[in-house]
């Protein structure tokens, strides 16, 4: 079923003049320019803060379009393939709550952000099929790093504005299920990230029983920043991986408040720990975590399990692994 969204109130402005391309690689370069006023807005205030923590990924809070959830992915400091310049580049996601296996979502898509001078968002168009296992666009390089810094345009008392705007959405079922689409005003996603007196935590895991799980396992709960989490794990995997285990951090706690909530921006490093050598196995991400929300964050593909059950390598020694958490509160998060 195809599904066109009108861009409406820009048609005047054009397309501009392209000055620049994608960093997608494989297909031709999205031309770069004047786009559409986007959907969906992130405010990313103290967005220089992010820059000096370095080049992980930040995903938003998600969004809602075509009846699924979508996540905007901010990443500061990407090398571009060919070159290797640090460009700022955006790509866009969709959440697996909801997307049946064999369903394909084809999505016509442009990612921007606002230059201030001008008034008018920056940006280019692309095209991704999104599925269970491709739930992220291929990036988008849309300015240099140094060039960020040292324009008034798009960096404005250290904050940024990002855009997401879908045009046009083919999803494909073996089922044929119909997907309703309404027009609903802009939303916009404000993320408040701090400077100083973050909040950290740390908590290690010890399994001495690996070897004789088969199903889903949470940690015991932990408390950081008030609140309490767990990491949990799927030995085996998850229904996403491809023989790999599956690690997620969850907020463990109990209230439930309504959709959306405030939320807090974590800045997370899920580790397996190296009991021979210390070459310890680390991947790190930056999410939004809603207050009373029952979904994780992490990684469906952590590591591949030929990888992690080698013991010759010193993750697995025995039945025995050691997880651990760094967990670093680095902002609030809202939607209006």
């Amino acid at each position: 079923m195809a599904i066109d969204f009108t861009c409406r109130g820009l048609l005047g402005r054009g397309r501009g003049t392209a000055t620049g391309n994608s960093c997608v690689t494989g297909t031709a370069p999205a031309l770069l320019g004047t786009t559409c006023d986007p959907a969906f807005e992130w405010k990313v205030y103290g967005f220089s803060s992010l820059l000096q923590r370095g080049a992980t990924p930040a995903n938003s809070a998600p969004f809602h379009c075509c009846g699924y959830k979508w996540f905007l992915r901010v990443t500061p400091m990407h090398k571009k393939s060919g070159d290797g310049i640090v460009h700022l580049a955006l790509d866009l996601a969709i959440s697996r709550i909801g997307l049946e296996q064999g369903l394909v979502m084809n999505a016509v898509f442009e990612l921007s952000m606002y230059n201030h001078s001008s008034g008018t968002y920056y940006g280019g168009k692309a095209s991704y099929s999104f599925n269970v296992k491709k739930t992220h666009s291929k990036k988008m390089c849309l300015i240099r790093l140094g060039k960020l810094l040292k324009s008034s345009d798009y960096l404005v008392d250290g904050s940024c504005v990002f855009g997401v705007r879908i045009l046009k959405a083919d999803v494909s079922s073996p089922k044929k299920m119909a997907v309703v689409i309404s027009e609903k005003p802009v939303t916009v996603q404000n993320l408040f990230l701090q400077k100083k007196d973050l909040v950290k935590g740390t908590y290690t895991w010890t399994m001495n029983n690996y070897l004789d799980l088969k199903l889903p396992v949470n940690s015991p709960a932990f408390e950081v920043g008030g609140h309490k989490w767990h990491i949990r794990m799927h030995p085996l995997g998850d229904q996403y991986s491809t023989n790999s285990l599956s690690l997620y951090l969850h907020l463990h706690d109990p209230k439930e408040l309504p959709d959306p909530e405030p939320g807090m921006m974590i800045e997370l490093a899920l580790c397996i720990l190296d009991q021979k050598y210390g070459k310890h196995f680390t991947v790190k991400g930056r999410f939004v975590f809603r207050i009373g929300s029952k979904a994780g964050w992490g990684w469906s593909n952590f590591i591949a399990l030929n990888i992690f059950k080698d013991q010759s390598r010193g993750y697995l020694v025995g039945s025995n692994c050691f997880l651990k958490a760094d967990i670093t509160v680095i902002g609030s998060s809202n939607d209006n």
